[in-house]
């Protein structure tokens, strides 16, 4: 792994530029800060960045941001900006051992007065004990460590190391960045990219704001010798379109099902239908968003429409008969049914406020009128004497105690003005009204 580890002493010219056989990509990849696109927030001269570059003293960061974006190379500026030592590891490829080395080489070059940035890609891969060990070095000086990793530093990487470290944030590249990469692309190839003006925005919008995959398609187009200009449907025959970046066990997993969850809470049936879409075009599980929208129907809808969880269970049963794609119209139907139906939390905080008085109320017995008296010693005792059958009273309605003697009555469900509940909102204060007249 002798090349993870190949330095590059800081001089105050560029990188040489790379030869004409290189990647479109890396012959385009900026020499100075000011040529990063997109990230003007950072790099710009009231950003985090800038500042500390403008001071001349770097400290500990976190690049966090979707791939493409510029965390890679924003680490290499940096080391020349304020002329450090650069090294950079990869934590799928480096173990234990490359840290250790890395480490000594720093502390080694710091006694000469060389100062070393240390650029781990994909750090999050790293384990606890792993991230650990940068702590020493990184609070003696021996690196400056820049981190770079596509996840919630909040999930992967450990609190005592985000403490010694500030977390930037990189955006996924716009239209405007994107389109200035391919405005360069074209300089260096001297030529226009062969595409019509709709298929030039299609092809950057297919990039998903990842730059270095608009720059591989541009240069596989430019590769390629076309009678005419491609338009959108040409393009998208010719060029293989980007999957959506999406793991099943990551923060995009976990924020689309919470933008599903909170679009049909909201009522508006087109945002969640798109979250739909993004979900199951990505890959999910669609046996995972019928569970998620069952829960939804008697979370956030409950008795205002009860044919709502009947609606999840069908769609489900649907999609288990027809597999998919045409199982997953039921789970549209499921889904939209849900964001245009009435809304009600009503049985979710019942369930709560009854499960905390369940547990603060111990064992406490019901009252022996609604006990079962199986037994003659349990009728001799008490057991179900005095109970009024409902049936036979008048509405069908005895307003008898079923509370434990030692508890007061408690109000657990209120339900809401909303859809079928205000229906049985007015039944339990007629039954109210029987039981104050003492029918």
């Amino acid at each position: 792994m002798a090349d993870l580890f190949a330095d590059q002493e800081p001089t105050a010219a560029a990188p040489p530029e790379p030869d004409d056989t290189a990647p479109l990509a890396d012959r385009l990849r900026p020499r100075a800060l000011d040529d990063v696109v997109g990230q003007e927030h950072l790099t710009g001269p009231e950003g985090a960045i800038g500042r500390m570059v403008g001071v001349g003293k770097l400290s500990s960061m976190i690049l966090w941001g979707p791939p493409g974006t510029g965390k890679t190379t924003i680490a290499r500026l940096l080391a020349d900006a304020v002329s450090l030592r650069f090294v950079a590891i990869s934590a799928v490829f480096s173990g234990v051992a490359d840290l250790k080395k890395a480490f000594a080489e720093a502390r080694e070059h710091a006694r000469m007065g060389k100062r070393t940035l240390l650029f781990v890609d994909e750090i999050h891969r790293f384990n606890r004990a792993q991230q650990d060990g940068f702590l020493p070095f990184v609070e003696d000086g021996t690196v400056t460590l820049v981190g770079a990793t596509t996840e919630n530093p909040s999930f992967e990487l450990n609190a005592a190391l985000l403490s010694r470290a500030q977390v930037l944030i990189l955006y996924r590249l716009g239209h405007e960045a994107l389109a200035t990469l391919l405005d360069r692309a074209e300089m260096v190839e001297d030529r226009p990219l062969p595409l019509t003006p709709p298929a030039r925005d299609a092809l950057i919008a297919s990039a998903d704001g990842d730059g270095r995959f608009l720059l591989n398609q541009a240069e596989t187009l430019f590769s390629v010798a076309l009678e005419a200009p491609l338009d959108p449907a040409g393009l998208s025959a010719f060029l293989q379109r980007r999957v959506a970046v999406y793991d099943k066990d990551r923060e995009g997993h976990y924020n689309l099902i919470s933008a599903l969850h909170k679009s049909i809470r909201g009522s508006d049936p087109q945002a969640a239908l798109y979250y739909l879409a993004r979900m199951l075009v990505a890959g999910e599980e669609p046996l995972y968003v019928l569970r998620r929208l069952t829960r939804m129907a008697s979370e956030d809808i409950g008795l205002a429409d009860p044919q709502a969880l009947v609606q999840c269970l069908a769609a489900k049963d649907a999609y288990d008969f027809l597999g998919s794609p045409e199982g997953e119209l039921a789970i549209v139907q499921a889904c939209l049914y849900l964001a245009t139906a009435p809304k009600s939390n009503a049985a979710y905080k019942a369930a709560g406020a009854a499960w905390r008085s369940a547990k603060e109320t111990g064992s406490l017995m019901p009252p022996q009128n609604i006990l079962n008296a199986p037994t003659k010693l349990m009728k001799q005792i008490g057991y179900g004497k005095g109970y009024a059958y409902d049936h036979d009273q008048a509405e069908g309605y005895s307003g008898a105690n079923y509370w434990p003697d030692d508890m007061a009555p408690q109000t657990f469900y209120t339900p809401t003005d909303r859809g079928m509940e205000k229906r049985i909102a007015e039944r339990m204060a007629w039954w109210r009204e029987l039981k104050e007249r003492g029918t």
